[in-house]
């Protein structure tokens, strides 16, 4: 299977496909103006200490001093036979902790959101795609969505030979570690102990205000946690961000330096491979099939829904194996727009009912086989008697739709808009409210077009009957930016 990663660069926007055999699985988007600081690591100065609080105020180089609670800081291990504060687990006050003009490395931990700073915690964290560096803690956790404890008691053993008894460092296996090899768990463990070891030299040479490690940007992650021997090559179409590209994988995947190309092209990339086309369509409720049939797509709150209907494929043996074949593709088309769409909780997929066992069994095989090469973790259930499948998928980020599109202001959101006769009902029962409130010797009614010259076509008599009602003449008047359900009515 040949597999690609695109990553498509413009100044405010950056873009990374994931094509397979010439079809795009995957794209993520990130914007500078939605680029937090969360995850980043600054030398900071403590500016103000807040008994009252529990709390200090640390100059880290933003615009606004961030916030760092007693809570959130790594207490100093306590001098052999020392007693621990109080009961032990009371927080000790925030003076004893630190004071004013203390330079102290601290990670953030929530943006700064209108008029507050950023939060901050002394517990450094540092993400790897399986693992999580805890430089300050010797713990070796398993993350508690790993339920089978067959594989916990694997994953625990693996890990505590590869970093050994006398690592004085911390890990945290992450979900979707769940079924990796010694390799892949070895390879993060490396790759989080180089990172480290940079931080420390970076700590030592920074000076107050000064970022000591910041989150990969979408790129670098992507490549951290996509970037396998499957994937043939990664194509990147800004020479600034290829530069950044080829030292990240030499310093931390040399094995696969000869991976990346800078892709020079004339035709912008993500053209190149029809992917500007799968976004606009990954954005439409219906996925046509190439066999006639096709999806139906819906994501709410609560779930997502995917209803499968055989369209115009009629089939050339009998209707059971019409409905199977297209069960069959609809499972993999399926799979694909998950991951396409990014679309993440409870999903239930409405294939068409079919009669044989067998035919059932390989049409969740199908999709279980299409869903192996997702990076999210996933989980199918049995077909129900109404022939649904339920399942879950990890939600990671927001979907792709919700990152690129917002409610329609004319629907709100609700995916229909009332209908040019509901709004003239309306109307004409506003128009009765006002009269009653208030003196007007006329009205003015104003409203999109198309009510307007329903309301002087088709309902002229009742328009002559409302004014003899009132005694009152009503005019209309179109308005072009009005949508189709706003009107106003004016007393004159």
């Amino acid at each position: 299977m040949s597999e690609e990663i695109l990553i498509n660069v413009t100044p405010r926007e950056t873009r990374v496909g994931v094509v397979e055999n010439g079809m795009l699985q995957e794209v993520h988007v990130e914007r500078a103006s939605r680029r937090g600081y969360v995850g980043n690591v600054y030398k900071g100065r403590v500016q103000r200490v807040m008994p009252g609080m529990q709390a200090v105020f640390v100059e880290i180089g933003l615009e606004r001093a961030a916030f760092l609670h007693a809570s959130d800081i790594v207490r100093p291990p306590l001098p052999e036979g020392a007693e621990p504060h109080g009961n032990g687990h009371t927080t000790p006050s925030i003076s004893e902790l630190v004071h004013e003009g203390q330079e102290i490395v601290v990670q953030v931990v929530k943006d700064p959101i209108g008029t507050k700073g950023a939060r901050l915690s002394t517990h450094l964290s540092i993400p790897s795609r399986y693992l999580v560096l805890l430089p300050h803690a010797r713990t070796l956790g398993i993350s508690a969505r790993i339920e089978d404890e067959d594989e916990r008691a694997r994953l625990k053993e693996v890990l505590g030979g590869l970093i050994g008894e006398d690592n004085r460092l911390g890990y945290i296996v992450r979900t979707n570690a769940e079924g990796q090899s010694a390799e892949s768990l070895a390879f993060d463990v490396t790759y989080l102990s180089k990172v480290w070891r940079v931080v420390q030299e970076n700590i030592a040479r920074a000076k107050v205000g000064e970022r000591v490690y910041e989150e990969l940007s979408l790129p670098l992650r992507s490549l951290r946690d996509m970037l396998t021997d499957d994937i043939e090559k990664v194509r990147v179409d800004s020479r600034e961000t290829h530069d950044k590209v080829v030292k990240f994988v030499h310093k931390f995947m040399p094995s696969l330096d000869d991976r990346i190309e800078h892709y020079t092209g004339e035709r912008p990339i993500f053209d190149l491979y029809g992917v500007e086309d799968e976004i606009q369509r990954a954005m439409k409720k219906e996925v046509p099939l190439k066999s006639g049939g096709y999806l139906i797509v819906d994501q709410t709150e609560a779930m997502t829904t995917i209803d499968v209907n055989t369209g115009g494929y009629l089939g050339t043996r009998n209707l059971e194996e019409t409905v199977y074949r297209t069960n069959l593709e609809a499972a993999q088309a399926a799979a694909r727009q998950l991951r396409l769409r990014n679309l993440g909780g409870i999903i239930i997929i409405d294939f068409i009912d079919m009669n044989d066992e067998e035919h059932k069994r390989q049409v969740i095989r199908m999709l279980e086989k299409g869903l192996a090469r997702d990076h999210a973790k996933t989980t199918v259930y049995p077909m129900s008697a109404l022939g649904l499948v339920e399942m879950t998928r990890k939600r990671t980020t927001e979907s792709l739709e919700r990152q690129l599109c917002e409610p329609c202001p004319a629907c709100g959101g609700r995916g229909t808009v009332k209908t040019s006769e509901t709004v003239t009902y309306e109307i004409f029962r506003e128009i009765t409210r006002a009269v009653r409130q208030f003196n007007a010797e006329k009205l003015l009614v104003m409203a999109s077009p198309k009510v307007v010259s329903r309301i002087l076509e088709e309902e002229s008599a009742a328009v002559a009957e409302l004014e003899e009602f009132i005694s009152k003449s009503i005019r209309f008047q179109p308005e072009e930016h009005y949508s189709q359900e706003q009107f106003d009515v004016v007393l004159l």
